[in-house]
C-alpha cells in the first residue's frame, strides 16, 4: 500500500479506527511526523489531539539500546534487566535521565506552547505515528501512556514491518496497522511524499485542533514561528473564531476540492495557488494558512488540478489553464465572501497567480510568491497592478535568477526577499521535452544565450530563440530546434542533446528542473 503523503495516510488510518468513536478517545501524535497523521485521525473521530513526547534512555556506550523511557509528568519506565545486564551504574542512569528530561521539557514547550497537557487518566488513548521501523519509540510511548493512567492503549500506524507489529501487540491493547509489507526497509519508501515535518507544522496543527476541540483550553496566545520565511509571531488572536469547511470550488467547467477557513465578519481571504495539484495537503501551505488564520485572515486551500490531471506533469506547466481556474475560483469565492482577495503562489502556481492578477484588476489586493516561478507568466508580468512579494531561498540559485528577471519585468510595487542560506523551492520531475507541446502554453518570452547563461526577456513572440555569442543562431550548424525536443549534431556526426532552456528554465546537474 502506497500513501500519497501523511494527510492521505491519516485519512485512510482514520477509516480503520471508526470503531473507537464511541470510546471517547484522546489521540496522541508522536512528533514530528506522526502529528499530521494524528490530526486527520482526531478530526475523523471528533477527538482531542495532543502530542506524546517521550525520550528513550539509551545505554551510554550504546545509545541505540534503550534501558528505559521518560515522559511528561515525571513518568519513568526503567528496565532493571537491561540496566543490570548492561552494567549501567546509578550515576549513568541519573546523567542520561537528566539530559533527556531537559530535552523532553524543551520539546513539549515548543510544540504545545502555553496549553496544558490533555488529561488521559482512565481514557482510551490512540497513539499515532507515520510508520514504524524498529518499534522502539512506539513501545516507549505505549509504556509512558499506560504509566500516565490510560485505561486502554491503541497504537495506530499506516505501515510497519510484520515482526515489529507482532512484538508491539504485546505492548499495546490493540495495534491497527494498514500495511505490513514483508519487503520492508524504511517507512519513507511507502510514501510518495515523505518530506520532513517541520516543528512549525506540529505547532500549527495542535493549535488548530485545540481551537476546534471542546476539551482544549482556549489559546489566545498562539506563537507560530519560522513559517517559511522569517520569524512570524502571531499573538493575541482568537483562533477559535475561524470556521473551517471542506468545499467544492467551481472553476469554470471543473469542480476543485478545497478547504475554506473564514473568520467571523468580513475579512481578507488568501487563496493558495499551487501548480502541482497538492496545495491543500502541502505541509508548508497548511502551516502558513494556520498562521494567517491566527492573524484574522481567511484562507482557501485548494487544488488547481484534479487528481487525474495532476498525474500528468505536463498540466503543471500549463500556466494559461492554471490561471483561468484561479480566476474562476476567485469568482466563486466572491459568492461566499465580499472581502478583499490575495494570492499566495508556489511553484508554477506563482506564475498562475500573477497571470490571473494581471487581468483581475483591483479585486486582487496582493500577490505573494514563495519559491515560485513568476517568470513563467511571461508578457503578463507588466500588466500586474497588485503589490507583489517574491520570496526565494538564497540557495535556490537558479530560481533566484529567474525571480530577479521577473522582478525587473513587473511594473507594480514589488519586493524580492531572499532568505539567506535556505532552499525553499521544490524540485520535482518535469515531463520530458519530447512528451509535451513546446513552448509552454501562453508563455510570451524570448530566450537568449549570453555569456553561457540563459536570460528571459518578456517579448511578443510565442517561440523561443536559442542564440550563441554574437547572436549567432545555433541553427546554422546544428539541426533545427524542433517542437518536442532539442537534438544537435556535433562535428563528426555524434548526436548530442542540448541542455534545455526556455520558459521552464535550465536543468541542474542532476537533470532535475528548477520548478520553484
Amino acid at each position: 500500500m502506497l500513501f500519497t503523503d501523511r494527510v492521505d495516510a491519516g485519512r485512510r488510518l482514520a477509516g480503520a479506527l471508526g470503531h473507537l468513536r464511541e470510546a471517547d478517545p484522546v489521540v496522541l501524535g508522536l512528533p514530528r511526523g506522526g502529528v499530521p497523521v494524528a490530526f486527520q485521525v482526531a478530526r475523523a473521530l471528533g477527538a482531542p489531539l495532543d502530542v506524546i513526547v517521550v525520550r528513550k534512555l539509551g545505554v551510554p556506550y550504546h545509545r541505540e539500546l534503550g534501558f528505559g523511557a521518560i515522559g511528561e509528568g515525571g513518568v519513568r519506565v526503567i528496565s532493571d534487566d537491561i540496566v543490570r545486564r548492561g552494567r549501567v551504574s546509578e550515576q549513568d542512569v541519573a546523567s542520561v535521565e537528566r539530559a533527556e528530561a531537559a530535552e523532553l521539557t524543551r520539546r513539549a514547550r515548543r510544540f504545545r506552547a502555553d496549553r496544558p497537557r490533555i488529561g488521559i487518566e482512565g481514557r482510551t488513548v490512540v497513539v499515532v505515528d507515520d510508520g514504524i521501523a524498529t518499534g522502539a519509540t512506539a513501545a516507549a510511548a505505549c509504556e509512558v501512556v499506560r504509566a500516565q493512567g490510560a485505561a486502554r492503549v491503541v497504537l495506530a500506524v499506516p505501515v510497519a514491518p510484520p515482526d515489529a507489529v507482532s512484538w508491539l501487540r504485546t505492548q499495546a491493547d490493540e495495534v491497527v496497522c494498514l500495511s505490513t509489507p514483508r519487503a520492508f526497509s524504511a517507512v519513507g519508501e511507502w510514501y510518495r511524499d515523505f518530506s520532513q515535518t517541520p516543528d512549525e507544522e506540529v505547532v500549527a496543527l495542535l493549535a488548530r485542533s485545540a481551537a476546534d476541540s471542546p476539551e482544549a483550553v482556549s489559546s489566545e496566545d498562539v506563537g507560530v514561528e519560522h513559517v517559511g520565511v522569517k520569524d512570524v509571531e502571531v499573538k493575541d488572536v482568537e483562533v477559535e473564531d475561524v470556521e473551517v469547511e471542506d468545499v467544492e470550488v467551481e472553476a469554470g467547467r471543473v469542480r476543485l476540492s478545497g478547504e475554506l477557513a473564514l473568520p467571523q465578519g468580513t475579512a481578507p481571504v488568501v487563496m493558495f495557488a499551487h501548480g502541482s495539484g497538492s496545495s491543500r495537503h502541502s505541509p508548508r501551505n497548511r502551516a502558513v494558512a494556520t498562521a494567517l488564520n491566527a492573524a484574522g485572515l481567511g484562507t482557501l486551500l485548494f487544488d488547481l488540478l484534479t487528481e487525474p490531471e495532476a498525474a500528468d506533469r505536463r498540466n503543471v506547466f500549463d500556466i494559461a489553464v492554471l490561471a483561468d481556474r484561479l480566476s474562476g475560483a476567485t469568482r466563486w469565492l466572491r459568492t461566499r465572501t465580499p472581502g478583499p482577495v490575495g494570492y499566495f503562489g508556489a511553484s508554477t502556481g506563482a506564475a498562475a497567480a500573477l497571470w490571473a492578477a494581471s487581468s483581475a484588476g483591483p479585486e486582487v489586493a496582493a500577490v505573494v510568491s514563495r519559491g515560485g516561478r513568476p517568470d513563467l507568466a511571461g508578457s503578463r508580468l507588466p500588466g500586474v497592478h497588485a503589490p507583489t512579494l517574491l520570496i526565494v531561498g538564497g540557495r535556490d540559485t537558479t530560481v533566484l535568477d529567474l525571480n530577479r528577471q521577473a522582478e525587473s519585468a513587473l511594473r507594480c510595487e514589488c519586493r524580492l526577499v531572499v532568505v539567506p542560506g535556505r532552499r525553499i523551492s521544490s524540485r520535482s520531475r518535469e515531463p520530458s521535452m519530447r512528451s509535451r507541446p513546446w513552448p509552454v502554453t501562453g508563455s510570451h518570452c524570448t530566450w537568449r544565450r549570453s555569456s553561457g547563461r540563459g536570460q528571459v526577456r518578456p517579448g511578443p513572440s510565442r517561440r523561443e530563440e536559442f542564440r550563441g555569442p554574437g547572436d549567432r543562431s545555433f541553427g546554422d550548424r546544428s539541426s533545427a530546434i524542433r517542437r518536442g525536443g532539442t537534438a544537435a549534431r556535433r562535428p563528426g556526426g555524434t548526436a548530442a542533446r542540448r541542455r534545455p532552456t526556455g520558459p521552464r528554465g535550465p536543468r541542474g546537474a542532476d537533470g532535475q528542473p528548477a520548478e520553484g
